[in-house]
């Protein structure tokens, strides 16, 4: 197999660590430049811990900061999920210095030099950088393989009761990127839900070797609070959902939707609208993942850290 020309779009917070650990130690992906947002915690944080994680990786990926607040509104982060410094209090061995240059100016610079529908662009934040890239050069979406959004509810969100996170932080952006033209994957609360990260996992994670980057993803798991929404049984991997699909699309059940984003002032706000029946016949074209293979998932997610340093 060819290995994907990809881009990670992140704001690293704890579950993005462990998503970029996944991409950048999976063969079905070639990782040619990480951006960073401001999402789980600010732009301070997630531009540092994007290039430490993947330094810690030892790989040699340009890491390029961009957005630091949303198109409209103002900025609000989940440092009350992810810790002050945006990996639960665990520190990592700084990493190079971020490449010159803003996220959304990398992105279009990548896609301009590839091949028509060759790139996936995975997207673990709010759309920010992404949506500024697509925006300020629409012809550019033809470049794009797929784009692969954690991000949305089909139900009741995270961040109010009707928004998940990444899409209430920058609804603006969501509906630019849905919009664009390019094929739409969607990770939402639904299915990342099922990736619940136990107790047991921890434990075999910590079984699976002493490589710096799987210690690290445990001393992170081990630190991340049981969620409410999973009745304290364990924490969500989001953003690993996002990923997986990328490497390992047969773990998911899916089915194709009609997709839009509230972007109005009210208690809707950053709602996603998700239609499988068509029935108003609005939205974008999108891929909605529904079920997950969550042992499967875990069994492959570990193994792929155990291979890095």
């Amino acid at each position: 197999m060819t290995p994907r020309p990809t881009v990670i779009d992140c704001d690293p917070g704890t579950d993005d660590a462990i998503a970029l650990w996944l991409a950048l130690a999976s063969p079905e992906l070639d990782v040619r430049l990480v951006t960073a947002v401001g999402g789980n915690v600010g732009l301070e944080h997630t531009l540092p811990n994007a290039r430490a994680i993947v330094a810690l990786a030892g790989k040699q990926v340009p890491v390029v900061g961009g957005a630091d607040r949303p198109l409209l509104g103002r900025f609000e982060d989940a440092a009350h999920v992810h810790g002050d410094n945006g990996l639960a209090g665990v520190v990592l061995p700084e990493g190079p210095p971020a490449a010159p240059g803003l996220a959304a100016d990398a992105i279009r610079d990548l896609l301009r030099a590839a091949a028509p529908r060759s790139v996936t662009l995975i997207g673990l934040g709010p759309a920010t950088n992404l949506g500024l890239a697509l925006a300020t050069e629409p012809a550019l979406a033809g470049r794009v393989a797929e784009i692969v959004l954690m991000t949305g509810a089909v139900g009741e969100g995270n961040a109010t009761p009707s928004a998940e996170f990444n899409a209430w932080n920058d609804p603006e952006a969501l509906a630019i990127v849905l919009g664009a033209g390019a094929p739409v994957t969607l990770a939402t609360l639904e299915v990342t839900g099922q990736a619940l990260c136990t107790p047991a996992h921890i434990a075999a994670l910590r079984e699976a070797g002493q490589g710096a980057c799987l210690t690290a993803a445990a001393r992170i798991w081990e630190r991340v609070k049981p969620s409410r929404r999973s009745g304290g049984r364990g924490h969500e991997q989001h953003d690993a959902c996002a990923v997986a699909w990328a490497v390992a699309p047969h773990l998911f059940r899916q089915v194709s939707v009609l997709a839009e984003v509230d972007c109005g002032p009210g208690i809707g706000r950053g709602r996603t609208a998700i239609d499988r029946w068509r029935r108003g016949g609005r939205g974008a074209e999108a891929v909605l993942l529904e079920t997950l293979e969550a042992e499967a998932f875990f069994a492959l997610l570990i193994a792929r850290l155990a291979a890095l340093p």
